[in-house]
């Protein structure tokens, strides 16, 4: 990806792969967007906010049926994902056995979050947005409901998208996404996706024809199908209020 041209002088670049707005194709001005549309985990507020040990019946639940198929670090591997990716592609990317995602899916599905959580310190800039927002998040529907209902942010968006993976009519994030265009009679062009993983919500995005930004939350690794990266909020709100 090619550095922001002139056309945002107020945006600088920062060295590195760590960019504040960083970088999209070189020589395109930065477009007026009507609306946004957030991913939840690691990109509001830290998956693991919560604690680790909210996970943790479903992780011991998974070493009980795993019987030699991953050794224990391979369970780690699989068990640190877990904060970034849904069940279902955790279980496909480390070789699960059914044993193995059913138990931690009996498990994951009883989850919820039942103290207050407070999200990222730039959690407030949200409501400095001039456009529309709306909320997708993936995972299980009760812990995803728990999480937006202890960060106290429903009323900060026009809607609230739950892409339940434990429901049988899942649509899946492209699928939602397009479906807010059509009611919102938005254009691709004048919508961004933020969110934090490459193989979610940016993939979804480019696949529409809607530009992207990676938010660098620590420990996000660098998504290169995103059109733009920043740090923080302060870095889409300076994008969209232009």
């Amino acid at each position: 990806m090619q550095p922001l041209e002139a056309t945002a002088p107020s945006l600088r670049p920062v060295e590195l792969g760590a960019r504040d707005l960083c970088e999209g194709k070189r020589g395109r001005a930065v477009p007026r967007y009507k609306a946004a549309i957030f991913d939840l985990d690691n990109c509001l507020s830290a998956a693991d906010e919560p604690g680790t040990a909210l996970f943790e019946p479903a992780f011991e639940a998974i070493r009980r049926v795993n019987r030699g198929r991953l050794n224990a670090s391979e369970l780690e591997a699989a068990f640190s994902d877990c904060w970034r990716h849904a069940l279902d592609f955790v279980a496909k990317k480390h070789r699960f056995s059914d044993a193995m995602l059913a138990a931690g899916w009996e498990a994951l599905r009883r989850v919820e979050v039942t103290s207050p959580m407070h999200g990222y310190g730039d959690l407030a800039t949200l409501k400095e947005l001039n456009l529309g927002r709306f909320l997708v998040t993936s995972g299980f529907r009760r812990l995803q409901e728990s999480k937006v209902q202890a960060l106290g942010i429903r009323e900060w968006f026009a809607c609230v998208y739950i892409d339940a993976i434990d429901e049988p009519d899942r649509k899946g994030k492209q699928q939602i996404f397009a479906g807010i265009l059509t009611r919102q009679g938005l254009r691709p062009e004048h919508v961004i996706v933020v969110g934090d993983n490459a193989d979610s919500e940016i993939e979804a995005g480019h696949r529409l024809g809607i530009e992207t930004v990676q938010i660098l939350r620590p420990g996000v690794p660098l998504a290169e199908n995103a059109t733009w990266q920043v740090r923080d909020l302060e870095g889409i709100r300076r994008l969209v209020n232009r």
